[in-house]
């Protein structure tokens, strides 16, 4: 087989930095990409390039590999890996090297992992890619579509249409097939896997499949009991407030959080808020009040 000398690959010097070899690598595979450059041979390249950055960005694996490289080996000669090396590098945690469509050198290194027997067919499925996406509150609960820019690996921007299902929580994966790496050898791309964040809201906050409310009342409202209008995600509701009410306490509407299969509820948390008394005829009645309430001590 023949050596493959990684730097003269990505074009960087033996003493590149990390940063040096990332930039190098994102121009290449910019310009060497299946999907962007259809000359004979640019696949091959692009391959190429990726096995050189699977080794060159990997601290352990450059190392070792520096240490071969410093026998005098160069691009394109005949190479046999030292006696002892195949232990060796597995004793240093390199294992099998992943799923990636590597040559026989890279597997003669650092172990064959998934690229299949010699002589077999090399199609490989390109990789998964994951990716995050944020959705307001009302969105999640009514489902619908969003937008989303991505960058792929050649240093492009795609945008893609994803549609959210109604109910979806915080943390779940939207998995869209064929949206991931591209596969090599005639493999089928990878898909993309998108973890869903919902934004904060100004109404609402969630609580598993439950939709917390804070909804303020009126002092008297919270004494003699009252019918209120209540906003939900679904439209707005009237709500009967038992008289007597404290503040924090808390009222279902039933069914009304996130659907799913056991659709959440809607909890309203009452908040109690005193107006200001800014006239003398307000603060008599505030006295007035006192007056009435003597015996109320609300701290004890």
């Amino acid at each position: 087989m023949e050596f493959k000398d990684y730097y003269d690959i990505l074009g960087v010097k033996p003493d590149a930095s990390e940063t040096e070899i990332k930039a190098a690598y994102r121009k290449l595979a910019r310009k060497y990409h299946p999907d962007k450059n259809k000359d004979a041979g640019a696949e091959e390249k692009f391959k190429a390039i990726n096995e050189a950055n699977e080794v060159l960005k990997d601290a352990e694996r450059r190392r070792s590999y520096d240490q071969l490289r410093a026998g005098g080996y160069r691009q394109g000669e005949q190479f046999r890996p030292p006696p002892g090396w195949q232990g060796q590098g597995r004793a240093q945690g390199f294992g099998d090297a992943g799923d990636g469509d590597f040559s026989d050198f890279f597997e003669s290194l650092f172990g064959r992992g998934a690229a299949g027997q010699r002589g077999h067919s090399r199609a490989h499925r390109g990789r998964d890619v994951q990716a995050s996406v944020q959705i307001d509150l009302q969105t999640a609960f009514d489902g619908g579509r969003t937008r989303l820019s991505l960058s792929d690996p050649a240093g492009g921007e795609r945008v893609l249409e994803v549609k959210i299902p109604a109910g979806i929580q915080p943390g779940q994966v939207i998995r869209l097939s064929g949206q991931g790496q591209p596969g090599m050898g005639g493999g089928a791309k990878g898909d993309l896997l998108l973890e869903v964040g919902i934004r904060d809201d100004a109404r609402f906050r969630l609580d598993g499949r439950n939709v917390v409310h804070v909804l303020p009342i009126t002092p008297w409202e919270a004494a003699l009991g009252a019918s209120v209008p209540v906003p939900t995600l679904a439209g707005t509701v009237d709500l009967r407030i038992p008289a007597g009410s404290q503040s924090g306490r808390k009222l279902r509407l039933k069914g009304r959080g996130m659907p799913g299969a056991h659709p959440g509820d809607q909890l309203v948390e009452l908040s109690i808020r005193v107006p200001a008394a800014q006239t003398d005829e307000q603060q008599a009645a505030f006295a007035k009040l006192q007056q009435q309430f003597k015996d109320f001590d609300p701290r004890r």
